[in-house]
């Protein structure tokens, strides 16, 4: 299941070009995305630990973290953008 989520998390951070912990917004009862994570046949994930990766502004991919606590998922994901910044 981590595995699962952790790909779906990536594949959400890419798709919507924006970290996964953003799209929860979106996807509340009353918003206007509301049911959001049931798109593509449920690989939508709206929780923290998706993270899109940029290089010189351009979307070259995504990670997704998955196995922790949604703040240590956040973290992680975060860690992992900022090294792959740093190469």
């Amino acid at each position: 299941m981590t595995i699962t989520l952790a790909r779906d998390k990536a594949y959400s951070a890419l798709m919507n070009r924006m970290p996964t912990g953003e799209l929860a917004a979106y996807a509340q009862p009353g918003a206007e995305f509301y049911g959001y994570e049931s798109l593509s046949g449920g690989r939508m994930i709206v929780f923290a630990g998706g993270m899109p990766l940029q290089r010189n502004g351009v979307l070259v991919g995504a990670l997704g973290v998955s196995g922790g606590t949604a703040e240590q998922d956040a973290r992680a994901a975060e860690a992992g953008v900022r090294a792959f910044a740093a190469i």
